[in-house]
């Protein structure tokens, strides 16, 4: 696992000094050059840089003190004011703290936190509390937003933390948070998946899962074998978007009467994607391709608690680890006490162990939701949720951890926005670069009646607005075909643009379904087409395997939506 980790380093350097390499070629050379938007974007990173950094950012936190100094001081134009212009900055959602903060050291750890020393900022008493909750919200109302109270703690260190969410002016500009659900066979993959985005609890049978499946076989044998797409919402108020009881109160009946994703999308200020791949060994080609080609910006790994950490969810662990995408550990079916204290020592030795280098954080507060959410990836923390889907225990601190999760779509290290794919500037950014940069890669393709062929991807890089022409390939031939954007849906939803970072559906105009296949990519029209490579050469580190590799041995290459033959 050592080797594992110097190859990850290897590769994150190469990868960094091509993007800066790709960025200082794509500085402009003199006054009025450059490409649109591009300005509003570096101004936007500038002054607060990415959401995923407010947690460490000293100057959010000054910002955050002298708006609850104004509001204290009935000072509420000024608070209004820094308050309109911070929401901007992080694009409409904020998280603020009223109150002295504990360590984060203590905070996650086992030990009582009021006795700990190190606090943080500024202490204030009940009066304030109460005075800074009235006048937030109150002048968030203002500018249109809500403040919803995440937890409130009136001990020997009074404290609260708010969160502050403006409504997204339209569907295009919804936040979104995509998650890879995996983990090994009858480990509750599924049926966590239907507690929380049904809202109904399971009967222990798995009765809250059948809604999620594709196929009659999946019914059948309770096994899912294909990569499902399901979507929670939260609406401005942080309060999950949910189907409402039948007859007004909870049913014993399956809710197979869930919200349609047009209905969620427009009742939601944040939408969470969950990619609900399978857990069967024969299936796991399916599952490498959803955890490639979905991007996702975290991994929740099931664990069963009468089963631990065996089969499958040891291979899923891996490879998540190998594409260095943060994990969250999901404990299910606690209710099984007899073997529960064992699943919990097995999954904290793993998670320590030198392959992982992670440090096990257990969420038994919304403190620890809130705090854990923000700093989780970056700082090598596991948050480990412990679950029930009979009784509920353990998904109140589920959801608001997912609620705060910071938007995949705002991700500037990995989706680049300023890369232009409008044909007005084509001709200026060829004659800086020598290639053509992929923008959209294609991950599903239907024909669709009385609309025609309509793919479906993630946006790498750039903006695309219906009734732009495009070309997609390479075909078996290497070439690429013209077409335009006829229209375009995000969640079902129909919009008019995108930017680098979001999922959305293309419907290509007099394009034929069987001329489209998955890996192919959708780039920016120009008089000089991208060329397709057929070889490459690169380094490969052997994780593990269970056969001889000889030679001639023929290897399968998972590049995001693509397969690759050796």
């Amino acid at each position: 696992m050592a080797a594992l980790r110097d190859f990850q380093v290897e590769i994150q350097q190469a990868h960094s000094r091509a993007l800066a390499k790709q960025r200082a070629q794509k500085t402009p050379v003199g006054p009025g050059q450059g490409h649109p938007k591009q300005g509003s974007h570096q101004g936007a990173e500038s002054a607060g840089d990415s959401p995923r950094d407010h947690a460490t950012n000293s100057k959010s936190w000054i910002e955050a003190d002298d708006i609850l100094g104004f509001i204290l001081s009935n000072d509420f134009g000024s608070a209004r004011t820094a308050l309109a212009s911070l929401l901007t900055q992080r694009r409409g959602e904020y998280i603020i703290r009223i109150g002295v903060q504990p360590p984060p050291t203590i905070l996650f750890g086992e030990e009582p936190v009021d006795n700990a020393p190190d606090w943080t900022g500024i202490s204030r008493t009940r009066e304030d509390i109460d005075v800074c909750l009235a006048g937030m919200e109150e002048v968030v109302e203002d500018i249109g937003g809500k403040v919803s109270v995440l937890f409130r703690i009136d001990g020997l260190h009074p404290r609260a933390t708010l969160l502050l969410r403006l409504p997204p002016p339209n569907v295009a500009s919804t936040p979104e948070v995509r998650c890879a659900v995996v983990g090994n066979v009858d480990s509750g993959k599924s049926t966590t998946l239907g507690v929380l985005t049904r809202g109904a609890l399971d009967d222990g049978r798995g009765r809250a899962r059948l809604a999620l499946f594709r196929h009659k076989h999946e019914v059948e044998t309770g096994r899912t074998s294909s990569v499902g797409m399901e979507i929670l919402g939260f609406s401005v108020s942080g309060t999950p978007v949910l189907p409402e009881p039948i007859g007004g109160h909870l049913s014993d009946a399956v809710r197979l009467d869930k919200l349609g994703w047009e209905e969620i999308t427009a009742r939601s200020a944040k939408i969470i994607s969950f990619s609900d791949l399978a857990g069967h060994e024969k299936y796991l080609k399916t599952t490498l391709y959803g955890l490639t080609s979905g991007a996702p910006s975290c991994v929740i790994l099931m664990v069963g608690g009468n089963a631990g950490l065996i089969g499958m969810s040891k291979e899923h662990l891996a490879v998540t680890l190998a594409l260095n995408v943060p994990v969250v550990v999901c404990i299910t079916k606690v209710l099984a006490f007899n073997v529960l204290a064992e699943t919990k020592k097995q999954v904290t030795k793993i998670l320590k162990s030198p392959g992982c280098r992670k440090t096990p954080v257990f969420v038994k507060s919304t403190e620890v939701a809130v705090e854990i959410s923000q700093i989780f990836g970056k700082n090598k923390f596991c948050p480990i949720f412990q679950l029930s889907n009979v009784t509920g225990e353990g998904l109140d601190y589920l959801r608001t951890f997912l609620n705060l999760l910071p938007p995949s779509d705002y991700d500037c290290e990995a989706f680049a926005v300023d890369q232009p794919l409008e044909v007005d500037h084509v001709i200026e950014w060829h004659e800086r670069f020598e290639f053509t940069l992929l923008q959209y890669s294609i991950t599903d393709v239907w024909s669709v009646p009385y609309v025609g062929t309509v793919v479906n991807g993630i946006l790498n890089s750039g903006r695309v607005k219906a009734g732009d022409p495009v070309i997609f390939g390479p075909d078996a031939n290497g070439h690429f075909q013209a077409t335009v954007v006829r229209s375009m849906q995000r969640k079902r939803a129909d919009v008019v643009s995108a930017e680098a970072g979001q999922c959305v559906s293309l419907a290509l105009k007099r394009v034929k379904r069987a001329a489209v296949r998955k890996g192919m990519v959708v780039v920016h029209k120009s008089d000089t087409p991208p060329r397709a490579t057929r070889k490459f050469e690169g380094q490969v580190l052997i994780l593990y395997h269970n056969t001889t590799m000889q030679p001639n041995y023929q290897a399968m290459l998972h590049s995001g939506v693509r397969h690759i033959h050796s």
